[in-house]
């Protein structure tokens, strides 16, 4: 078929396709071996130039050479792949078969998207340098981004500069949304373990409650926001796990606390963790209690570089019109590992509108595959444009 007779909207018909078979069989993070098989074998029967697998674990890496002449740039352009440990709740015929795992982020629809735009671009090839498809393992909670790196990722492919997009729940189709700076914020966990005196619950006055340590811990956690943060500045602290004894007649010896941090600044990243640790070691004392603080960085700021932004700004007003493209939105408190990439290659993450749905991480959540046109048209623009730089 020649690149005449062959149009992005066949590409997309055909990623709907793809976008229900992944969504059918979800993996896990470091568990997407089915999903990269696939991927891999579609990218080969395009006919890219070069296709590796293992990348990070699993993740899949694609180079696709313009057919124009001039140098151009080498554009990477990044998709997640990984579903969630989420029982799903819709009734469709593309219902997940892997029970208890389900696609509620829209890592399907990123994957199907970018296949798209991997399709069309393969017949047509009309762009000078190259584009790097990369897809991703365990951007839930694994930081896949980060382990694409280690494994050599922009040693293996060269890339000048690197793109990602996410679909995003309520904004509407065809709208596309992002910033400078700050897209999405740095995404901290701790875990704090609290030792007492376990006792009969009839005679609390023997034991050293648990419940009431954690209870306390709760409370005080709160107010490092509203007391010890700038009002001008951005932060999330919360406990979102609580586990203390197994009975209704014994106070616990122990309890398990474990929550988030989700800050913008790494001043405030640093005074939230230094005043987490203090308060938690201050409350437990204070009951005559031990506490232990396990404190993780997991994903840095989601951070878009100026001139990256502004292009793919530009690039999507091209598509939409400027009224559909919000060029200076809120940064949302979600983490992304997409920030290891922009740590390394200067970049942008953009958001697109998955129409009226449900929330992200929700059992009811589904990628609308509508919102897979103009997410592949925005890839397919990208490359013709920036390889052309």
């Amino acid at each position: 078929m020649s690149a005449v007779e062959f149009a992005l909207d066949d590409a997309v018909t055909e990623a709907g396709v793809w976008r229900r078979h992944f969504h059918a069989t979800p993996e896990l993070r470091y568990e997407e071996h089915a999903t990269a098989a696939f991927i891999a074998d579609k990218l080969r029967a395009f006919g890219f130039d070069r296709v590796e697998t293992g990348i990070g674990k699993t993740g899949v890496v694609g180079l696709l050479k313009g057919k124009r002449s001039g140098p151009g740039r080498n554009v990477g352009l990044r998709a997640d792949m990984d579903a969630l440990p989420i029982l799903e709740a819709n009734e469709v015929a593309h219902k997940s078969t892997n029970i208890g795992v389900m696609h509620a982020c829209g890592h399907d629809g990123h994957s199907a998207s970018l296949l798209a735009a991997a399709r069309y671009l393969s017949v047509s090839r009309d762009f000078a340098g190259s584009a790097v498809f990369i897809f991703q393992p365990a951007e839930e909670g694994g930081a896949g981004g980060k382990a694409m790196i280690e494994d050599g990722l922009f040693d293996r492919f060269e890339v000048d500069e690197v793109y990602g997009l996410h679909n995003m729940p309520n904004l509407a189709l065809g709208k596309f949304s992002t910033t400078v700076g700050p897209v999405t914020s740095a995404s901290d966990r701790f875990a704090i373990e609290i030792e007492g005196r376990g006792s009969h619950a009839s005679r609390p006055q023997e034991g050293i409650d648990t419940v009431i340590v954690g209870t306390q811990i709760v409370n005080a956690l709160q107010t490092i926001v509203s007391r010890n943060v700038h009002p001008h500045e951005s932060a999330v602290v919360s406990v979102t796990m609580f586990q203390a004894g197994q009975t209704d007649n014994v106070i616990p010896q122990t309890a398990l606390l474990r929550g988030t941090v989700r800050t913008f600044n790494p001043a405030v990243q640093d005074l939230v963790e230094r005043r987490l640790k203090e308060v938690v070691t201050g409350v437990a004392g204070l009951f005559g209690a031990q506490a232990t603080v396990t404190y993780l960085r997991d994903y840095p700021v989601t951070f878009n570089h100026a001139e990256s932004t502004a292009h793919a700004v530009r690039i999507a007003q091209g598509l939409v019109g400027a009224a559909s493209v919000e060029a200076a939105m809120k940064p949302v408190m979600g983490g992304e590992d997409f920030s290891f990439m922009l740590q390394k290659k200067p970049g942008a993450f953009v958001f697109f509108g998955n129409g009226p749905s449900s929330g992200l991480h929700t059992p009811t959540y589904d990628f609308n595959d509508q919102a897979i046109a103009s997410a592949a048209a925005f890839w397919v623009r990208l490359v013709q444009d920036r390889t052309a730089a």
